[in-house]
């Protein structure tokens, strides 16, 4: 028997195609590495780069600084893409990682705010924009350069490989900073300790490197360059004719917007409910999503072999149901497990919040620069926010000073508007407020932190692969079905720019819009609505409109 392209149907890989796979995940697993490292290192860089200047100049370059390497992924993909489709996968994708090993590396040595000033911010956000500007070229490269080089039944198993690459990434870089950690006292990791994950980056730069330049060209790409086929214009081939527009459209709208959902979800977000909402020790956390990448990574490899046997579409449309009918019971389960106290007086003593809604602000708050104390309903719920209290929102009268309600006990907001609170006394006041709601809190018996004996690891482990299973299931046959709906003479251009508007926009700001939705209806739970709705839609509109792809001949 053979398959749709002449080959045999138990083809194995040769050793070429082991060295394309291998050689083109190594890089990208680097890739993420860099771009996660921000991240997981964000209280050191907001400490050392921002914490010197006033509270709404720090706010700016704080919030510019978390979402640049997110919002330029996009202009990434169109840049690398066209350069990708002009010149050829190879050379493109090695500009992508060099840009991303030496933007990382920068960090690692940048000088802080106290050593240079405002300059450091600034040289910080160049070189967060380097990453994801870097970061939106390589994986259209990576993606379709081992997808050129594979046997048509086997291009799922093939890329599938790639899509390990950014939980590979995610869990090297916990893994890096676990042990830094560990190795040092807290304050050197504090003053310096932090810097070694980025600086670790430069050794693997070279390393991949040396091994992608020993790489060939994509077959496909250098026949089609051989035959003078290559596109003089892909931006305009790729966009301007509605003919492949419309397959963008259908790509981002139909697969990857709710993909990307569901992979921040189980990757991200999951990390961020654990340590913010749950109140799970910020290590132990660390350790538990770590655990959980070991268990859910194989699926990647599992789902992508998969689709080239029963196609692309049904694993992830599948995927994206379960997310979206399981999200809320799944993490209510998670409270449970992780921190059953809370759990407990979460139902046994509500809390409550009576308020003038007129005069709420929306907390939109990504990186906690704002100072959320100009009115009393705001000192009032952005307390309960950041403590991780789920509570009711009860409408009071115009006027009305706002007040929490714990059990049967009413505590009373400062009036932030009374002209005689000002500063050391406004301070003082709501320094004493928070304090009476921290006692009516732990009287309810509402926990500061989850307590380690009652915490049960296995299930909250348990549960955590489940999400991370989800992510291989919407994440793993993707980058075949990207590759397979777009001609060769565009495909990289083509297949860039919805994957990065997906995950660097829909997906990347996530944590942000979900905690927003949180502080702004109090209830913990509340900000799953943003990828439930996200993958549901994708869900409904994949099943009208996203084709079938895995017998298409790329070639």
């Amino acid at each position: 028997m053979s398959d749709i392209d002449g080959l045999p149907k138990h083809h194995k890989a040769t050793h070429d195609e082991k060295m394309v796979i291998g050689a083109s995940s190594l890089g990208t697993v680097f890739e993420w590495y860099d771009f996660y490292l921000y991240g997981l290192l964000a209280s050191q860089i907001t400490a050392n780069f921002f914490s010197a200047v006033d509270p709404g100049t720090g706010f700016i370059f704080a919030l510019a600084a978390f979402a640049a390497g997110f919002a330029v992924r996009p202009f990434g993909a169109v840049v690398f893409g066209r350069l990708g489709d002009l010149v050829g996968r190879k050379y493109t994708f090695l500009v992508t990682m060099g840009l991303m090993g030496l933007a990382t590396f920068g960090v690692g040595i940048l000088p802080s705010y106290n050593t240079i000033g405002i300059a450091a911010p600034i040289l910080l956000i160049l070189m967060r924009l380097v990453q994801g500007l870097a970061l939106g070229g390589e994986y259209g490269g990576a993606a379709t350069y081992v997808a050129e080089h594979a046997p048509n039944n086997k291009r799922g198993l093939y890329t599938s490989w790639i899509q390990t690459t950014a939980t590979f990434g995610l869990f090297a870089a916990l893994l890096v900073v676990i042990l830094c950690k560990q190795a040092m006292p807290k304050e050197a990791f504090e003053a310096w300790g932090w810097r070694i994950p980025f600086l670790v980056s430069i050794l693997l730069l070279g390393v991949s490197m040396v091994i992608r330049l020993r790489l060939n060209e994509s077959p496909v790409y250098q026949l089609m360059k051989e035959e003078g086929t290559v596109s003089k214009a892909p931006l305009a081939e790729a966009f301007g004719k509605w003919g492949n527009l419309k397959y963008v459209f259908i790509c981002l709208f139909g697969a990857v917007a709710g993909q990307a959902v569901v992979w921040y979800t189980g990757q991200f977000y999951a990390l961020f409910f654990l340590e913010k909402m749950l109140k799970v020790e910020s290590l132990t956390a660390n350790y538990m999503i770590a655990i959980s990448l070991a268990i859910g990574t194989p699926f990647f490899i599992f789902f992508g072999w998969l689709s080239d046997k029963i196609g692309r579409k049904p694993i992830i449309m599948a995927g994206l149901a379960l997310a979206t009918f399981t999200y809320f019971p799944v993490f209510h389960s998670l409270t449970n497990a992780a921190n059953p106290a809370l759990a407990k007086a979460l139902a046994n003593s509500p809390v409550s919040v009576s308020v003038d809604k007129a005069e709420c602000s929306v907390q939109f708050d990504p990186v906690g620069k704002t100072k959320f104390d100009k009115n009393s309903c705001d000192i009032a719920k952005n307390f309960l926010a950041k403590s991780g209290v789920s509570y009711a929102q009860t409408d009071a009268a115009p006027g009305t000073i706002a007040s929490v309600k714990i059990g049967e006990t009413v505590i009373a907001a400062p009036n932030a508007k009374d002209p005689a609170l000002t500063g050391d006394a406004k301070k003082a006041a709501i320094d004493k407020f928070q304090k009476d709601v921290k006692t009516g809190l732990k009287a309810a018996g509402y926990p500061d932190k989850a307590d380690p004996a009652s915490t049960n690891g296995p299930l909250v482990i348990a549960i955590l692969a489940y999400l991370v299973i989800l992510v291989t299931m919407v994440y793993g046959p993707i980058a075949a079905l990207l590759v397979e709906l777009f001609p060769t003479r565009i495909r990289y251009t083509s297949m860039s720019l919805p994957y990065h508007i997906g995950n660097g926009w829909f997906g990347g700001f996530l944590p942000t819009i979900a905690f927003a939705m949180v502080a702004s209806k109090g209830d913990i739970f509340y900000g799953l609505w943003y990828p439930i709705v996200i993958a549901g839609v994708t869900l409904v509109l994949g099943m009208l409109f996203l084709p079938e792809t895995y017998k298409r001949n790329i070639d």
